[in-house]
């Protein structure tokens, strides 16, 4: 089960992209190999929004279609399915809007749902405002939701202290349970903040690569995570101020990344390049 939720979980909108990535990706590279057995998610569950949200926070959307004719959308969250053959699992993607209230009653009955599908892992994805250079790869954390969960899986442990999100819940929440949970924090530049990142899009798409190993379609996420670097480089530019802060926080990463690569890292790497290629 993988999940993300917009608001404050969710800098530069990169976790909810990421899962609405692996739901459309998947599905159009399926029908471009076959139109007749492409991979259709399947909507199993929709969340009625008025026990968990407050509409002054999260307002519906009034949207207009073609002739006119309003329509509301509500803040909520959706529980999809999606059949993988090739893999030997299969995914289920919830995401929605990060609820106002009864996050206890909201997460109890999201597990239950993980139960009744027989979930075996779950999976959160989130984004958070760093010190950290755009023009570098975005740094993607994995932490466990236990030291024996994190050792097994081998995660950090995560030492995080201080107000959570709903994240946080359903990863404590997963250790009562007793269900294997991880969480895939990607790290955004501050200053480049403006939602979308494709860059830490694919980032966040890439670790979940690296951590199931396996090949997910990228579609047109690399060259949109390109246009997004270049784009933020001539606004570094035109800002002496700016230009000098990304460049002290590119020699600071490199420095320390320097210090730290050993042989396995390497290698990990190395792997991690030859499974995209023959993936993609």
């Amino acid at each position: 089960m993988l999940v993300a939720f917009s608001g404050w979980n969710d800098a530069a909108e990169a976790a909810t992209s990421a899962a609405s990535h692996i739901l459309e990706a998947w599905t159009d590279a399926a029908h471009a190999i076959d139109a007749q057995t492409g991979v259709v998610p399947e909507l199993i569950a929709d969340i009625d929004p008025e026990e968990f949200y407050d509409f002054q926070v999260n307002r519906p959307l009034v949207d207009l279609d073609g002739s006119g004719i309003r329509s509301l959308t509500w803040p909520g969250t959706q529980v999809f399915g999606l059949q993988t053959p090739s893999f030997d699992f299969d995914f289920i993607i919830v995401r929605g809007v990060e609820p106002s209230m009864k996050w206890k009653t909201f997460t109890h009955d999201l597990l239950d749902l993980a139960d009744d599908l027989e979930v075996g892992m779950i999976i959160t994805m989130g984004s958070m405002l760093a010190d950290t250079p755009h023009s570098r790869p975005i740094t993607v954390t994995g932490n466990g939701s236990h030291p024996d969960i994190a050792r097994r899986l081998g995660v950090e442990v995560g030492k995080y202290e201080g107000p959570t999100g709903i994240l946080g819940v359903i990863q404590e929440a997963c250790i009562r349970r007793g269900i294997d949970a991880i969480s895939l924090w990607a790290a955004i530049p501050h200053y480049a903040s403006n939602s979308p990142s494709p860059k830490a899009t694919l980032a966040l798409v890439n670790a979940l690569e690296d951590f199931l190993s396996i090949s997910l379609p990228l579609g047109e996420l690399p060259t949109e995570a390109v246009e997004w670097e270049s784009e933020v480089d001539e606004l570094a530019r035109e800002d002496s101020d700016v230009a000098e802060y990304v460049k002290a926080l590119e020699e600071s990463k490199d420095a320390i990344e320097l210090t730290d690569v050993s042989g396995e890292d390497l290698a990990r790497e190395l792997e991690r390049f030859l499974r995209r290629q023959s993936g993609n």
